[in-house]
């Protein structure tokens, strides 16, 4: 049975996109270091699939770097952990700067599935 767009509560699509993640977490003012791999992505938040995970309400910064260009990418988001699974966790962007969000913007529309 599919599901309905009506039924979806996200306000942004997500599209799957799988790549290297980093994460530096504030616990409890201790700097943690991970790595995990992204699931799915969109404009406010990413879901990394990671053993590692940590309670909702954790403040983090996340690093993704973007292959397959001559210049390096790199896009730097700060975000809060909002939901945790036996899988990894989910993360929602509080903030990110311009060149981000463009960048974050075009990975969206390049990797959707049009209906």
């Amino acid at each position: 049975m599919a599901v309905s767009n009506n039924d979806e509560k996200r306000k942004h699509p997500r599209v799957g996109f799988s790549t290297t993640i980093k994460i530096l977490l504030d616990a409890d003012g201790k700097k943690i270091n991970l790595e995990g791999s992204s699931r799915d992505l969109s404009l406010k938040g990413i879901f990394v699939s990671t053993d590692n995970k940590f309670s909702c309400g954790t403040k983090c910064s996340i690093r993704v770097g973007l292959t397959g260009s001559i210049d390096k990418i790199e896009l730097l988001m700060n975000g809060t952990v909002v939901r945790e699974s036996e899988n990894g966790m989910g993360i929602v962007f509080d903030s990110m700067d311009v060149d981000t969000y463009s960048h974050l913007k075009n990975i969206v529309r390049y990797n959707s599935i049009d209906d």
